[in-house]
């Protein structure tokens, strides 16, 4: 079987928190190296999750060849702001925090856009739950989300919090909706995050407005091909509100020559129709 992998950092509090709320749910199997529940299995790595580069080879080493993983980790913000998130890895650019320079990790729509809609269905009014648009490390070669409570060492240790995170990760079911890439917008995407809560459309990657402004046609199609390409996408959703005209022009001419359709909401059905 290959399984979903849940990570674990010990040394991330909000992730043991995530672990411990998962094992209290439902029964895990130990075997010793892992916990496994049903199709998923769950490791845990002394170290912090953003430098474990190709901990899914690491965990084929151990036993498991995961489809995919899935990171339970905190999320740190400035603003203290209580949060939770999910997200894409890879880095556009340079790799401060793990991870490869101009290299993205292949991205799970259908899963990180079931995670995110499972938490905004639960008792969530203490946090604003949203997506992150791609960012960090580690690299791995499997299908990779992170699942974040935010913002600072409170939050990462409210267990409601890390209940609610539990509940989504446990209960996620597959659909099989069109997978777009998100172009525009900020570091916490909320229009991103109402499309997906709303519509009929699961998002793998998400290009946010600063990862493109100082850079070329050349660069920002190269941005582009890859995250399409890593989301397993053939559409854009290119958040032209966000943006100038002559801005979302440039977009929208860099989306064609990548092939990719540009879409918006009303090209989009809404769930529960």
């Amino acid at each position: 079987m290959r399984y979903r992998l849940f990570l674990c950092s010990e040394e991330d509090i909000a992730s043991v928190n995530i672990r411990d709320a998962l094992t209290a749910s439902v029964k895990w199997e130990d075997d010793g190296k892992f916990l496994y529940h049903d199709d998923t299995a769950m490791m845990s790595i002394p170290d912090i999750h953003i430098r474990a580069e190709n901990v899914d080879e690491t965990a084929k080493n151990k036993g498991i060849d995961a489809k995919e993983m899935i990171f339970l980790s905190r999320h740190s913000a400035a603003s203290k702001i209580p949060t939770l998130t999910v997200h894409p890895i890879g880095n556009f650019h340079d790799a401060e925090l793990g991870g490869r320079p101009r290299t993205l990790v292949k991205a799970s729509p259908a899963t990180m856009t079931e995670l995110l809609r499972n938490m905004l269905c639960r008792d969530t009014e203490q946090f604003k739950v949203s997506f992150e648009v791609t960012h960090h490390g580690p690299f791995v070669s499997i299908p990779a989300t992170f699942i974040e409570i935010g913002s600072d060492a409170a939050h990462w240790n409210d267990k409601h919090a890390s209940k609610i995170i539990a509940d989504s990760l446990l209960k996620m079911n597959d659909n099989e909706y069109i997978s777009a890439i998100g172009i525009g917008g900020g570091h916490y995407a909320p229009r991103f995050t109402e499309v997906a809560q709303k519509y009929k459309v699961n998002i793998g990657h998400m290009i946010p407005e600063y990862a493109f402004k100082d850079s070329d046609d050349d660069d920002l199609i190269r941005m582009m091909k890859e995250a399409a390409g890593r989301s397993s996408a053939k559409i854009a959703y290119i958040h032209k509100r966000s943006m100038n005209s002559a801005t979302a022009k440039r977009v929208m001419n860099a989306a064609a020559s990548c092939n990719l359709e540009s879409i918006s909401s009303d090209d989009l059905e809404l769930i529960g129709n």
